[in-house]
């Protein structure tokens, strides 16, 4: 890796280091864990709304619909090709191996106490905390940012790689969208599709990419600038220095995410093996039940299928998978197959890696405890 890059992902801003990982003040208490713990009572209400959105899928969507074939749909997943179904399951082994590997590049720099396990136990416990505690991901991040705090590593350098680590992994979903959504529009992709559910996307994931394009350009010593003056001023020069924070600490991240990028470090390549073999799961399920829509339709529909994430329901459930079925067929698949495969596709993408994050969300506080011995004073 270039100098330059090294010292991006060192933080991207003045006076941060990472390498080794600083430890906490002695005296400093304990970050609690975000969203509380893995209560009986906090798994009980997540089951009662499991079990209520899938009597929504199977008893409520076939008559919003109009459609018998829908309730029929359900009778077909133990149907399905057992070759397409098993190469299913071992595209999304992939696509979570990327997303390690993303998360190792992005983070772990020099000497740290953050391993390949606990690499694994913080992404898997960022799957569970997704689904058990926010939407859009909002509890995965929350909680990868606690794990990294605990571990050592400094409040402002956990921010900066953060927003590399969002920046490399959502920059291929807008640049996907961005050439996909005028491709089919136009023809140059098989496949077709509506003004709406193509190039407005692709509208949207244009204004995206310029934002955060603009963002590079805050100037890195922007807090500086700002606490000379606004120095001596009280209560509004401590506001300004605050604001500025945030702009500043992005600007660093995705400075960094550049830099990560054009050093050509083959792990950034996670963020397309997370997509992409994510990808490939829904398009074998497709396959599993006897439906072929065209490829750049898979993942066209995919896409913006998943922006039913931001619904503020545990993991999207019935958002993405409502969203997903919307969008297939609105791209004109069969809304009967698309409901089978995307519920077969929800079944290896959400519900299979729910159970391993948890175990992972549980070793997980065991190794934030044994951090805690570590950098507790002697």
């Amino acid at each position: 890796m270039s100098p330059a890059a090294d010292d991006a992902l060192r933080g991207g801003t003045q006076g941060t280091s990472a390498d080794p990982a600083p430890k906490l003040p002695p005296r400093e208490r304990p970050e609690a864990m975000p969203g509380g713990v893995l209560t009986r009572g906090r798994v009980i209400a997540f089951a009662i709304f499991v079990i209520s959105a899938v009597a929504f899928l199977y008893f409520v969507l076939p008559k919003i619909t109009g459609s018998r074939g829908l309730k029929d749909s359900w009778n077909r997943i133990d149907k399905g090709d057992p070759a397409w179904l098993a190469g299913a399951f071992g595209f999304e082994l992939v696509s979570f191996t990327g997303y390690v590997m993303l998360f190792r590049i992005v983070f772990v720099r020099g000497e740290s106490r953050v391993g390949w396990r606990e690499s694994y136990q913080i992404t898997m416990a960022g799957v569970a905390a997704t689904r058990l505690f926010a939407a859009a991901g909002a509890g995965g991040i929350a909680l990868t940012a606690w794990a990294l705090r605990r571990s050592g590593m400094e409040a402002r350098l956990v921010a900066c790689r953060m927003v590399a680590f969002l920046v490399l992994l959502y920059s291929v979903y807008m640049l996907t969208v961005l050439i996909l959504g005028p491709g089919l529009y136009y023809g140059v992709f098989p496949g077709g599709g509506s003004f709406a559910i193509t190039v407005l996307p692709a509208i949207f994931a244009a204004g995206v990419i310029i934002i955060v394009g603009a963002v590079s350009f805050v100037p890195r010593d922007v807090e500086r600038r700002l606490e000379r003056a606004e120095s001596g001023r009280g209560f509004f020069g401590r506001m300004a220095r605050r604001l500025a924070a945030a702009p500043a600490s992005a600007a660093s991240g995705v400075r960094t995410a550049l830099k990560l990028i054009q050093s050509r470090e083959p792990m950034v390549l996670g963020a397309v093996v997370w997509w992409g073999f994510d990808i490939l799961t829904l398009w074998a399920c497709f396959h599993a039940f006897g439906t072929h829509p065209a490829h750049a339709v898979i993942i066209m529909g995919y896409f913006v299928g998943q922006l039913g994430n931001v619904l503020p329901i545990p993991g999207g459930i019935g958002g993405v998978d409502g969203g997903l079925i919307g969008a297939f067929a609105a791209f004109g698949v069969p809304i009967d197959s698309a409901v089978v495969a995307v519920l077969a596709y929800r079944g290896f993408s959400f519900w299979l890696p729910t159970l391993p994050g948890v175990i992972a969300y549980l070793q997980l506080r065991r190794t934030v405890a044994r951090w805690d011995e570590e950098l507790a004073p002697a």
